[in-house]
């Protein structure tokens, strides 16, 4: 079984893959801030986890994705106020865009935790933290004292500790310009909630911090973002996790590469975000998902419609992959024996097969692994299509199908070709029957191996007297 490598911020490193209980990985991924519409930007991050979710679990992981909404913060509060609207009703707008997204992306997140569900938990971290004297109490405000975290620095490589603006009444608060807020006292005007230190809300990040040790546990396994979340955002989550639980915190931190648009940095004060509902007018979510994944995950990727033109080709390549596939398992009869020429194009669906592996294993390279699903494709559109034989046609359907399990963008083209259940029944059937054809030539070491490779994609196979039946065993 080929080894699974990831890049880890925290060394700079490619490490083996191993997480901290065999066959589990619990992966925090860190959400939006929900002022505005969700852009191409936050999508990048969270199809880039998606897929990495997803490889994971067709190599056999079980995985819980965590993945925040942080539904209250200076920006909503902002937002709220230029428009005279209370700052619930547009954190709640935003949330359903954003979930609204996600649907057309593919993308499931098995729960999203929000910050204002959260605050009782959020208080009593802090209050922890204070305990073990690593927060001090200023003015109704709670502050990390990062000089007494050793390590900080260590994710993001920013040892000097930088300063950057705050407010005179802020950095009076502190002891110093670097420590950073863990609750902010309240100020007129704005939401607040009851602590032992007097109303305010949370900082930002100590949200993260605490739903991910709700959900997780006080260690796990991957913890996600963008880049320009490593500091000071994921650098002061580490901090004070670390602080709390003694000792390492998240094993693996994994980060995405930023999306520019025509080479230029995408920002608010450029005017050039683009946001997922302007891209849906145009574009197909799954054209968009196949995009923001033919970019290896940790690189910049620049948004240009000449990419997304030359995706959706691709994507309808692709598709139109799966009607031939159906087209061919329909009109070829089924056989276990291939011919030579059959046999050479078994060998090269292998090759693609374990090529999109290889890529996946060594730090999720979607754009190696896509290479390998065009040799695919192309292999079943030339050769293939001109030399069909029931068991390289099923080989390539098997294959295709399974690459979609990662990729994510061919659900419905499987569905609308008419290949899912029924179709599903009838191959195991055959391949029960061919298994059966071995048994009574006696050749029972082709029949275990069958029933043993069957077994291995979740098909139990219960011979009796007179015949042998099946069953889907849940996985």
């Amino acid at each position: 079984m080929l080894e699974i490598r990831v890049t880890n911020t925290l060394t700079g490193r490619k490490e083996p893959f191993r997480p901290l209980s065999p066959g589990m990985v619990k992966m925090y991924v860190c959400g939006p801030t929900v002022y505005d519409y969700t852009h191409v930007g936050h999508a990048r991050t969270y199809v880039a986890f998606d897929a990495i979710k997803r490889y994971l679990r067709l190599r056999g992981y079980d995985v819980l994705h965590v993945q925040n909404i942080t539904d209250i913060d200076d920006k909503i509060i902002r937002r709220g106020a230029e428009e005279g609207r209370d700052w619930r009703e547009i954190a709640e707008e935003y949330t359903k865009d954003y979930l609204e997204a996600l649907s057309k992306l593919r993308i499931e997140v098995h729960l999203h935790p929000r910050v204002t569900h959260h605050i009782g938990e959020i208080i009593e971290f802090i209050q922890d933290l204070i305990d073990r004297g690593y927060a001090y109490v200023s003015n109704g405000s709670v502050y990390f004292e990062v000089d007494k975290y050793p390590d900080y620095g260590a994710l993001s490589g920013r040892f000097h500790k930088e300063e950057w603006r705050q407010e005179e009444d802020v950095l009076r608060e502190k002891k110093k310009p670097y420590d950073f807020a863990l609750w902010k006292r309240a100020k007129p005007g704005e939401p607040w909630w009851e602590s032992p230190w007097g109303p305010g809300r949370p900082g930002w990040h100590i949200e993260c911090s605490v739903m991910s040790s709700r959900y997780l546990g006080d260690r796990f396994d991957i913890h996600g973002g963008g880049q320009d979340l490593i500091f000071p955002h994921h650098e002061n989550e580490r901090a004070q996790s670390e602080a709390k639980v003694g000792g390492q915190w998240v094993r693996y931190w994994l980060h995405t590469g930023m999306i520019t648009v025509h080479g230029e940095k995408m920002s608010k004060s450029l005017g050039n975000i683009v946001s997922l509902r302007e891209v849906f007018k145009k574009w197909r979510p799954e054209v968009l998902r196949l995009w923001l994944l033919s970019a290896h995950y940790r690189s910049q990727l620049d948004f240009t419609e000449e990419g997304l033109m030359h995706t959706e080709r691709l994507y309808e390549r692709l598709v139109n992959t799966v009607w031939l596939l159906r087209n061919l398992l329909r009109e070829t009869e089924p056989s276990y024996k291939l011919s030579d020429a059959g046999l050479k194009i078994l060998r090269r669906i292998e090759e693609a097969y374990i090529g999109f592996h290889k890529a996946m294993s060594d730090d999720f390279n979607t754009p190696q692994a896509l290479s390998h699903v065009g040799r695919l494709i192309t292999l079943i559109n030339k050769e293939l299509a001109s030399k069909p034989e029931h068991a390289t046609v099923l080989r390539a359907y098997q294959a295709l199908r399974e690459v979609n399990q990662v990729l994510g963008v061919l659900d419905d083209a499987f569905k609308e070709a008419g290949i899912e259940e029924e179709r599903f029944e009838k191959l195991v059937e055959l391949v029960v029957k061919i298994r059966q054809k071995h048994r009574e030539a006696k050749d029972y070491e082709t029949a275990d191996w069958i029933r043993s490779e069957l077994a291995s994609l979740g098909i139990r196979l219960m011979d009796h007297k007179d015949k042998t039946t099946w069953v889907v065993e849940p996985r």
